[in-house]
């Protein structure tokens, strides 16, 4: 691809040239940039066979990250028939004659000290590097040999290390005319924009241009995420996710928000699920609305949606979620607690999936509802910062996407405080790209959002055909 061949060339001729200069590669997820970082790797291993030196490449993890790359160079040397003169040692090291290439992880708690980049020094996925990381242990790498500097991944918040990178060389672009940064954005803008000439940005459709395949899986991607999903924009828009705080914003609610009535009772016909946040437990007597008098008390809510599929009815698409009802009480004991969950989900709506939250105290519920229900209805849900992480750009997703709405607003408390929840939801960005959504604790309790949220996981539930009848499946 030519926008690949561009960098690869002003890479490989600094380090060449022995010119030091740090480039920052910004390429929308799924563009090509590991295949310059193998090529250019494999051309100074061939160029600097004679008079030596170490490239290094350095990943957030070693597994899978480092390991990928180390991959992908082992490809490109095959099929550049190079192998032959290749020696691998230790599983993550190349050699050429005098030449090698070492990967490395950039974890905080790897311990990289010692090593010397004296050819070239790669930081992959740099946006998910620590900057102390890298200033304290990799910079030094290459201090005394001058060494170029490569930033490659894509955009997630302002503070990253890879936009920290950007900006500096930005700015010395701007003063030297000399190109260090390279951000695959619009492509027509260089071509037509004369402020633009030394500057290429190309994104996503330029990538496309090239490659067909390509705009159509982006394009699938975007309507299933959503034009303004954080991993839409900062992994194909190459756009920082905006850190203000807010995690569903008035257009987000707005789509949140359906025509339907709440239900009481099931439609005949219909399949539903739900989502189960549980509270701490407590033997103080307590009734269902108690939270209205006692705000600050954790509660168990469980959230009913109703599922539609496609045409076909084999749900070969995600379905629809519509909310329907919500079930809310604070302070009850679990033996309580038990039996009640069992009539609603059985009894009342005949649920095909539950996604229960199973993290401490929670796990001995969702044990007994997995006797109780059947262990092909009943799926555990363990709360890890990761996890969490990829729930909220789930719920996110179906709510851009339009695929989930709940029932209009009807004035009770179960519904009152089910959006007091939604407008006071906050959300921050972490490192490799994840992210947390939460209500302060001073505002209240994050139960009903939890609840929403674990339905939407809930909702990845395929109905089957198999002798006539339909029969219970999960994706």
């Amino acid at each position: 691809m030519p926008y690949q061949r561009q960098i690869a060339e002003a890479v490989f001729d600094s380090a060449w040239h022995r010119k030091g200069l740090s480039f920052s590669v910004m390429i929308a997820r799924q563009g090509g940039k590991n295949e310059i970082s193998a090529r250019v790797e494999s051309s100074i291993l061939l160029a600097f066979a004679e008079t030596g030196g170490t490239a290094i490449k350095a990943a957030p993890t070693f597994h899978p990250q480092a390991l990928i790359s180390v991959s992908r160079l082992n490809d490109i040397l095959q099929r550049q028939r190079l192998h032959p003169y290749v020696i691998f040692e230790r599983g993550s090291l190349f050699r050429i004659g005098r030449a090698r290439q070492l990967f490395l992880s950039a974890h905080p708690s790897s311990n990289v000290v010692g090593n010397t980049a004296s050819l070239l020094l790669e930081i992959d996925e740099s946006q998910d590097v620590s900057p102390d990381k890298f200033n304290r242990d990799f910079v030094p790498m290459g201090a005394s040999s001058n060494v170029t500097t490569v930033h490659y991944g894509t955009a997630w918040h302002d503070n990253s290390l890879l936009e920290q990178v950007k900006q500096s060389n930005l700015e010395l672009q701007r003063k030297d005319g000399i190109q260090r940064h390279f951000e695959f954005d619009w492509q027509a803008v260089a071509q037509h924009n004369p402020h633009y000439q030394r500057h290429f940005e190309f994104d996503w459709q330029a990538v496309a241009q090239h490659n067909p395949h390509y705009q159509r899986y982006v394009e699938a991607e975007q309507q299933r995420l959503g034009s303004d999903h954080p991993l839409f924009l900062s992994q194909y828009c190459l756009i920082p996710v905006s850190d203000d705080g807010r995690f569903l914003d008035s257009t987000r609610q707005a789509l949140l928000q359906g025509r339907h009535s709440r239900l009481r009772t099931p439609k005949s016909g219909c399949v539903y699920v739900a989502g189960i946040d549980l509270a701490g437990e407590s033997y103080k007597p307590a009734h269902d609305r108690l939270l209205a008098t006692e705000p600050f008390r954790d509660s168990t809510v469980v959230t009913i949606g109703e599922l539609r599929f496609n045409d076909d009815g084999l749900g070969s698409k995600l379905p629809s979620i519509s909310v329907v009802e919500h079930y809310w009480w604070t302070g009850r004991p679990h033996t309580e607690t038990f039996s009640r969950l069992i009539h609603i989900l059985k009894d009342i709506w005949g649920c095909r999936r539950v996604i229960v939250d199973a993290t401490g105290v929670g796990a001995g519920v969702a044990a007994f509802l997995r006797k109780s229900l059947g262990t092909s209805i009943v799926k555990p849900f363990n709360f890890t910062a990761r996890s969490k992480s990829d729930l909220g750009f789930d719920l996110l997703a179906a709510i851009n996407s339009g695929r989930l709405h709940t029932y209009k607003p009807d004035g009770f408390p179960e519904s009152t405080e089910f959006w007091s929840q939604i407008s006071k939801a906050r959300s921050t960005v972490r490192p490799n790209q994840t992210i947390n959504f939460f209500v302060d604790p001073s505002e209240g309790h994050d139960d009903f959002l939890s609840s929403l949220a674990l339905l939407v996981h809930a909702s990845h539930y395929i109905p089957r055909r198999a002798s006539g009848r339909l029969r219970k499946g999960y994706e």
